[in-house]
């Protein structure tokens, strides 16, 4: 899953994305317009006859497609319960092993892009679990549905002319197009357009193939990293350990300082020994809260989110990744009784606190970057942690029920 998620919150986030209303399903004479106008604005753009008569012409409306879109989680994920589904033993026992068979082909590619082989094997894993499942669904089909769907019409008529696109240059055949329910392809799970930008060649066949050619997947995801501003020289970041009196306050992606600055206030690392001797630029995350793991993240984690926005999927990818080279588990395990909350309950928290005073953001069910900084600032004037995390304690003190 990739830049897309960037561009549409509410596509992989971590936390809790808000339920749609059920939508009815289009009629078919109105799909038909619909199609026959993408049709018209494809010609505009250069998009062959033959592609248009033989892909677009064929494309079928799915009530799957839009139920899939409509169906968000309805409760948040935690950390412990995100994290460990996919940074486990299976899968970073099955990710050294490739890396150890793909070996040659990784560190080549790792040399002439600069993205370091277990990312790379990293990234593989979470997006289709090592290539084991891309998706049974026909891209075009999907994307032409959520094109004439008004929700995000625009988004996704740019993503199947660029689909078309990718046919027309030859790379795969429209009923060999398969990925997921939004139109996500191949090992690695790209967009078209994110294909048409970012796919390489790696292995000269003559067609850029996400499908088939391993050496084209890996190529592909390293050029797009790079693309995004991968910076060899550094890694994603660390688990760290902090100082009883840690000013909680300064956690979160907006706050960055020196690596030394870190550590002037007692930030070490996991195993408690002194971090590098840096200024690398960080900020400083605790995905469940002050009795949770903390992490110092670099800008190559930033370069993460960039593939897909949501902090607990680059937690996974960089940990995952130092997994696979080695490390061990993290130190500080996350709390597993955490509170899944539904929407209706981070509704009530997000009315609570605007009610107190504190901008909690749009009142939208999402337990987002506002939602935890007022939490945060309410904790701080009740003299509680102030982690931005709705544990049990600040969430009985707003009146928020939680069943067990």
């Amino acid at each position: 899953m990739t830049l897309y998620k960037s561009l549409f919150a509410g596509l992989g986030l971590a936390a809790c994305i808000f339920m749609m209303p059920h939508a009815q399903a289009m009629p078919a004479e109105e799909f038909a317009q619909c199609i026959a106008n993408i049709d018209a604005l494809a010609r505009t753009e250069g998009i062959s006859d033959d592609t248009l008569t033989n892909s677009l012409a064929k494309v079928s409306y799915s009530e799957r497609v839009i139920e899939l879109d409509r169906r968000q989680p309805e409760f948040t994920t935690t950390f412990a319960d995100y994290f460990g589904r996919r940074v486990n033993e299976q899968r970073v026992t099955q990710g050294r092993a490739l890396l150890e068979k793909h070996g040659p082909l990784l560190n080549r590619i790792a040399q002439e892009y600069g993205v370091p082989a277990p990312y790379l094997v990293a990234f593989w894993g979470l997006e289709t679990n090592f290539g084991s499942f891309f998706g049974r669904m026909s891209v075009l089909d999907s994307l032409a549905t959520l094109a004439c769907d008004p929700r995000r019409s625009r988004y996704f008529t740019r993503e199947l002319i660029s689909a078309l696109r990718i046919i027309d240059e030859g790379s795969i055949t429209a009923e060999r197009m398969e990925g997921s329910w939004a139109g996500a392809m191949g090992h690695v799970q790209f967009m078209p357009s994110v294909f048409l930008r970012y796919a390489v060649d790696y292995d000269e066949s003559g067609q850029r193939d996400l499908w088939n050619s391993l050496p084209d997947a890996m190529a592909s995801a390293a050029n797009f990293l790079k693309h995004l501003g991968w910076d060899d020289s550094t890694r994603w970041g660390r688990e760290v350990r902090l100082p009883d009196n840690f000013p909680f306050m300064e956690a979160g992606l907006d706050t960055r300082k020196p690596v030394n600055e870190w550590a002037k206030q007692g930030v070490r690392q996991a195993d408690g020994s002194a971090l590098p001797n840096a200024d690398i630029q960080a900020s400083l995350l605790i995905p469940a809260g002050h009795q949770g793991p903390a992490f110092l993240v670099y800008n190559n984690f930033r370069v993460i989110m960039g593939w897909n926005q949501s902090e607990f999927y680059a937690l996974s990818v960089g940990h995952l990744a130092d997994r696979i080279a080695g490390a061990g588990k993290l130190v500080q395990a996350p709390p597993s009784d955490a509170p899944r909350l539904s929407r209706d309950q981070v509704i009530a928290l997000q009315k609570t606190l605007h009610d107190k005073g504190y901008d909690s953001g749009v009142v939208d069910g999402i337990l987002g970057p506002a939602t935890r900084s007022a939490l945060r600032n309410f904790q701080h004037s009740q003299e509680l942690v102030p982690d931005g995390f709705p544990g049990l304690e600040v969430l009985t003190l707003l009146g928020i029920q939680v069943s067990d």
